[in-house]
């Protein structure tokens, strides 16, 4: 793990939008194509707004989220309609979304077709997540049902997850997925999560998932 330390949100916001736009920028200059894959939330968007004006070849890069709550994008809950308000806009709108949801009563439902759009994109070129308190990470959620075998070497790239931290069943990446990325970012704010991750780096993934990623992660933080 590489910690970077910001003196204010802003700046950490900015920097970090700057190095993943260079990070996209160095691949589509040596493979033609790249993958970009963020979290939900609200924590990311100034990262977003930023990145959405990047001059990029935007066109060539596929976007996908860590993890969707099973919600369609009306709902305030939905981080593809999150996404679709604060990075696939501007130059960014150019951009594909590889869609983490469909219009089905359950992930399991249409997670074969899902699963078979974002392997078309792997590995992921930069990828960003974020942490909870809990020290979950997409939705991999600490006691969550499928957690187990979510961390697995062997795990298919997208798993339905149910916890009772999640709230609504969700669909999420799986840990050879992020551990196959070429660039791992990691992005807290605050000291509960600073004192999370510190601890995360102690625990084993079953009861931090988080720490499946962090031996090979940059860590960016500011209070």
């Amino acid at each position: 793990m590489e910690f970077h330390s910001y003196p204010d949100r802003e700046m950490m916001m900015l920097r970090l939008a700057q190095r993943i736009s260079s990070e996209l920028g160095e691949t589509l200059r040596s493979s033609g194509r790249a993958s970009l894959s963020v979290p939900g939330g609200t924590t990311p968007g100034p990262v977003f707004d930023t990145l959405s004006g990047a001059e990029l070849d935007w066109a060539n890069v596929a976007v996908m989220l860590n993890d969707e709550r099973w919600v369609s994008e009306d709902s305030q809950r939905s981080n593809t309609r999150l996404l679709r308000e604060r990075l696939l806009t501007g130059r960014a709108a150019a951009a594909t979304l590889v869609p983490l949801y469909a219009d089905a009563p359950t992930p399991e439902d249409a997670i074969d077709d899902l699963a078979e759009g974002v392997s078309a994109h792997l590995p992921i070129s930069v990828l960003l997540l974020g942490m909870g308190a809990d020290m979950h990470t997409a939705s991999l959620f600490p006691g969550a049902d499928n957690l187990e075998q979510a961390l697995r070497n062997d795990a298919p790239p997208l798993m339905a997850m149910r916890a009772n931290a999640a709230g609504e069943p969700r669909i999420t990446l799986t840990a050879p997925v992020l551990k196959s990325a070429l660039r791992v970012h990691i992005l807290i704010t605050g000291a509960e999560k600073r004192a999370a991750l510190e601890k995360a780096a102690k625990l084993p993934p079953l009861e931090a998932p988080v720490a499946c990623i962090l031996d090979q992660a940059q860590v960016h933080w500011a209070e």
